[in-house]
C-alpha cells in the first residue's frame, strides 16, 4: 500500500509531543484509529487519495484544546501540518492542499465535490456516534458512507 508517511514513528512523535488532550480520550489516537480504518474502507470504493485520507486520519484533531466545542482546532491543525511536509512526509502540491482543506474544514458542517477530502469527512463523521450523535445523511458526501450509516 503505498503512503506519504516517510517516517510514521517520527510524524506520531511529533503529534504526541505537542497534543495536550488525553492520548486515549475521545478526541485522540482510539478516534485516529477508527478514522484511518473508516477512511481506508471508504477510499476502496471512492477514487480518493488514500495518502491524504491517512493523514487526514492521524492529524484532523491533533490541535485540539478541549473535548468540548473548540471552532479553531482544524485551522490549528492545519498550520501545524504545513510544518510537518517534507519531514515526516512528502506530498506534491495538489496533495497537500487536499489535506489542508480537509483538516481545516473538517468540522465546519459541510460538504465537499473533492472525493478525497469527503472520504475524510465521511471517516471522521461516521465516528461521531462515540460522542452520542448519529450524524444525518445530508452531511455525508459518499454513497459508501452513507450506506455504512445505515448499515452500522
Amino acid at each position: 500500500m503505498k503512503t506519504a508517511i516517510g517516517d510514521r514513528q517520527g510524524l506520531i512523535q511529533a503529534i504526541r509531543e505537542q497534543y495536550i488532550l488525553d492520548w486515549k480520550g475521545i478526541h485522540g489516537w482510539d478516534h485516529w484509529m477508527m478514522v484511518l480504518e473508516t477512511g481506508r474502507e471508504l477510499t476502496a470504493a471512492v477514487a480518493a487519495d488514500l495518502r491524504v485520507v491517512e493523514l487526514f486520519a492521524l492529524l484532523h484533531d491533533s490541535c485540539r484544546h478541549n473535548d468540548g466545542i473548540d471552532p479553531g482546532h482544524g485551522a490549528r491543525a492545519a498550520d501545524f501540518v504545513q510544518t510537518l511536509n517534507g519531514s515526516f512526509f512528502t506530498l506534491e502540491d495538489t496533495a497537500f492542499d487536499l489535506l489542508v482543506t480537509a483538516i481545516r474544514d473538517h468540522s465546519s458542517g459541510y460538504v465537499h465535490d473533492d472525493p478525497t477530502i469527503t472520504v475524510c469527512w465521511d471517516a471522521d463523521r461516521l465516528q461521531l456516534p462515540r460522542v452520542g450523535i448519529i450524524p444525518h445523511p445530508d452531511f455525508l458526501g459518499t454513497e459508501a458512507a452513507k450506506r455504512k450509516l445505515r448499515n452500522g
